[in-house]
């Protein structure tokens, strides 16, 4: 199920993007002060906040810079946690969780910031459409939008009824949707690229192929070894995720690895494309197991959903996505799929984050499948607690922490009955 490789998996954007020539992998015996391991969106905003405030950053990736799920998921910016607000506010606090949706509001505009301050071409487009299959679900948008703007402030989303969603969408499938302009999509694997571009040249040392094997605490230190090197630093930062491997076995044990899916169609043309968005907004629905998909640049409609808990790839995976995309645009019959691919993430039992320190070793895993803006947030957090400024991650701190009843085996095959039976209600 953990695989690492030195070429990137084949998909829409692996095709669609200028591929970097491998990075060497560490070599002998290195110094930093800041060790991080995993080049994907965390280890890559925490390492480019810290160089840029004078530290001397390291960074180990097992495969390459944007390998994981950085470099293979839905590309969209959806603002907050897979988890929503209240398990913030049950644990925060009502000023904690508006703490937690200020950090999630900047992490919004930093992906923008980002992009314009390194000129990064990653095909960035505003707005994001969450959608509701079912009539009954109509309800979790309108009260999502009274609670953003009575408890968090935010009066931004736009609730679009049926008969105007044509505008948006053209699907008979959805009841109703809410708008967010605050959203939006961009091409992951150029996104992730560009940030390992302005880290490099910032300072930061990255190399590719160097799997970490182990780390040792030493003195106030910790010392890192891949297989043929070793880093010694003074604070190491785990931005592993689904790849922790038994890396630290505690924070293995907090999440489990979870595969999701995606295909990309062949170009459909600007005409047929815009047909389908008129608006080009990505699009989500409220379904437990959701569907998502959205435009590109070159007019391939992207469609991603599905999750496998055994570690097993769904059977004629691009037919059955393919399956799904019809349902939601039958008018795509005689489409050709030109990519299916998947990756892993990793979620925690009560799908909320999970951010923390132990002496020199920090972390922050458990996106839970929604982590292009989270993932955001985290390299804030981590970097200011290494900068000594940690009142953020005391905050995530006193999140709960769960182990997974039965470790990975067991506790996948009962989250796999989970979802079936959720999956049933999507539908009953």
């Amino acid at each position: 199920m953990f695989l690492s490789d030195s070429q990137f998996p084949p998909s829409t954007y692996a095709a669609t993007a200028t591929l970097p020539a491998l990075r060497p992998a560490l070599q002998g015996t290195a110094q930093a002060d800041v060790c991080i391991v995993g080049a994907g969106f965390t280890g890559l905003y925490t390492a480019l906040r810290l160089v840029q405030a004078g530290k001397k950053v390291l960074l180990l990736e097992a495969s390459r810079v944007g390998w994981g799920a950085s470099g293979r998921n839905g590309g969209q910016i959806i603002l907050g946690f897979s988890c929503d607000m209240p398990p913030f506010e049950r644990a925060l606090g009502l000023e904690g969780a508006r703490r937690v949706w200020a950090l999630v509001r900047d992490a919004a505009a930093e992906i923008r910031q980002q992009v314009a301050t390194h000129h990064i071409e990653c095909e960035l487009r505003d707005g994001h459409l969450w959608t509701s299959v079912l009539p009954r679900r109509v309800g979790l948008l309108t009260h999502w939008q009274q609670e953003a703007a009575e408890r968090w402030g935010y009066e931004r989303l736009r609730f679009v009824p049926k008969a105007e969603l044509p505008q948006h969408v053209a699907s008979e499938r959805y009841q109703a949707g809410l708008l967010d302009p605050e959203g939006g999509h961009l091409h992951p694997l150029k996104y992730v690229l560009g940030l390992a571009r302005a880290a490099e040249a910032a300072g930061v040392v990255l190399h590719d192929g160097s799997a970490v094997q182990s780390y040792s605490l030493e003195g106030e230190g910790v010392r890192v070894r891949t297989a043929h090197g070793e880093v010694r630093a003074d604070r190491l930062v785990l931005a592993c995720n689904a790849y922790i491997h038994t890396l630290n076995p505690t924070l293995r044990a907090r999440v489990l690895p979870v595969g999701t899916y995606m295909i990309g169609t062949e170009p459909l043309g600007e005409a047929r494309a815009r047909a389908l968005l008129p608006t080009g907004l990505a699009v989500t629905d409220n379904q437990f197991i959701l569907d998502y998909f959205r435009l590109t640049q070159d007019h391939r409609l992207l469609f991603g959903g599905k999750c496998t808990y055994t570690g097993r790839t769904p059977h004629n995976l691009a037919e059955a996505m393919r399956a799904d995309m019809l349902r939601v645009f039958p008018q795509l019959a005689d489409v050709k799929i030109a990519h299916a691919w998947g990756g892993h993430i990793d979620i925690t039992v009560p799908r909320t984050p999970d951010f923390g320190h132990q002496g020199p070793v920090y972390w922050a895993q458990g996106f839970s499948g929604h982590g292009l803006v989270p993932t955001a947030v985290a390299g804030r957090v981590l970097a200011e607690a290494l900068l000594g400024r940690g009142d953020d991650l005391a905050l995530f701190e006193r999140m709960p922490k769960l182990r997974f009843p039965g470790g990975e085996t067991l506790g996948g095959l009962s989250q796999a009955v989970g979802m079936a039976c959720y999956r049933l209600r999507d539908y009953l």
